[in-house]
């Protein structure tokens, strides 16, 4: 044999396996496809476990966003932007280690003001605890706190009726009070009944103007409560005949100033009081960070709940799939007698197996998506998707298609031919 005709042998036995490797993919192809036809029933079961878990995976991702989105929107509402800053103690001095007292002022809150840009708002709190006497003899020990204008602001504090103090009441020391809705239901029968009325505080007489609530229950974390009474802070100082006061609210401009102006604020009234003086901020990140911790936590539990409901499904596929072997013992060994090798057998089986998965896969998706987009489509509400969860859901189904499947493809691949032709 010349050079040239081993050449041409080779070529040729080149392009023969060229051309049975292209007809076995697409012969495997067509196998699994008039093997699904012939039992359609039975491989849609099978799917079905696959199109529960898909779609259960997209759903507890859906939920978990949701939830969160919704708590962390609550956080919100209270005041993520918002920093507290409060008197914590005072050391001893001296040798007699003689305690102090060294209360924030007016003057502390004006310094943070005017060093620190990033504060958009500020109010102090000048907290009293009074006997307030209504008409009709009534007395009530209530709580009354003495703010400025801006607390209206960083507090996010709503007004249902009347106004909220302004400007010209704190300067004007004007003698009004504004109410929170449970105490003007209590007192006066209902918060429009409130505006108007009267009361007075060690013989002085205020007007209430309004009546407020805060933006979201706070579960009673906050200074205020159901019974109390806001009043000027200009007029509320004569009460304590000191411009002491417990704590200083700051809103700042943006909440990812919070971190840095909760610290420059604590250095700067440090500065201008004792050393040994204890002063503390809270803010609300820690805790909008804790509870974003929580709810990625709850939705990785869910996840994994949903992908041992895929992981069953995997099961039923792998056990359909052996049964399918068992029942297709002569046409594995006609197929081998034929020429077909263990690998063509084993990828035959294994397409099967992905096919039924993925299919399951892309059913379960297509449905768990249909219920937020239906719920945008159809309300205001705006249920966030992940992208993220389709990909898991896919991702998984062919995964688990694999996984299931090799076993049953491995079994149907090592059968023997001459025992396969033999089986009835």
């Amino acid at each position: 044999m010349t050079a040239a005709e081993h050449a041409r042998q080779e070529a040729f036995r080149a392009m023969l396996k060229s051309a049975r490797r292209t007809i076995s993919f697409q012969e495997t192809m067509r196998l699994a496809v008039d093997s699904f036809r012939a039992s359609k029933g039975r491989f849609a079961l099978t799917a079905l476990g696959m199109v529960i878990g898909s779609a259960s995976v997209i759903l507890v991702v859906t939920i978990g966003l949701t939830g969160r989105e919704y708590a962390l929107g609550l956080i919100e509402k209270i005041g993520t932007n918002m920093v507290e800053l409060e008197y914590a103690g005072g050391g001893a001095v001296g040798t007699e280690n003689v305690e102090y007292n060294d209360y924030l002022t007016r003057e502390d809150e004006r310094a943070v003001v005017a060093q620190l840009p990033s504060v958009q708002y500020s109010s102090p709190v000048l907290e009293m605890h009074d006997r307030v006497a209504f008409g009709g003899g009534v007395v009530k020990d209530t709580l009354v706190l003495g703010v400025v204008p801006e607390y209206q602001m960083v507090r996010n504090l709503i007004v249902t009726d009347g106004r909220f103090m302004d400007g010209e009441d704190e300067r004007a020391h004007i003698q009004c009070a504004v109410v929170t809705i449970p105490f003007a239901k209590q007192m006066f029968g209902s918060a429009d009944a409130a505006v108007g009325q009267s009361f007075s505080i060690t013989g002085i007489p205020f007007t209430i103007i309004g009546t407020f609530r805060e933006s979201v229950d706070d579960f009673g974390q906050s200074e205020i409560s159901d019974n109390t009474i806001l009043i000027p802070y200009s007029v509320a100082r004569y009460f304590t005949g000191t411009d002491n006061v417990k704590q200083i609210y700051f809103s700042l401009r943006s909440m990812d100033d919070v971190p840095d102006a909760a610290k420059a604020i604590v250095r700067i009234v440090k500065a201008r009081h004792k050393p040994s003086s204890v002063y503390r901020t809270t803010t609300l990140t820690e805790v909008l960070t804790m509870a974003g911790q929580i709810a990625t936590g709850l939705t990785a539990v869910l996840i994994a709940v949903a992908m041992v409901t895929l992981a069953v499904g995997g099961v039923g596929i792998m056990n359909i799939m052996l049964a399918n072997v068992r029942s297709r013992i002569r046409e594995i060994g006609i197929r081998k007698a034929l020429g077909a090798t263990s690998r063509e057998i084993r990828l035959q089986f294994l397409t099967e197996a992905v096919m039924i998965s993925l299919a399951g896969g892309i059913v379960g998706t297509l449905l768990g998506l249909a219920l937020p987009l239906s719920v945008r489509m159809f309300t205001t509400y705006t249920i966030p998707i992940s992208p993220w969860s389709i990909v898991a859901a896919l991702g998984v189904s062919l995964v688990v298609g694999v996984i299931f499947g090799t076993v049953p493809a491995t079994r149907a691949a090592q059968m023997d031919p001459v025992e396969s032709l033999k089986y009835e």
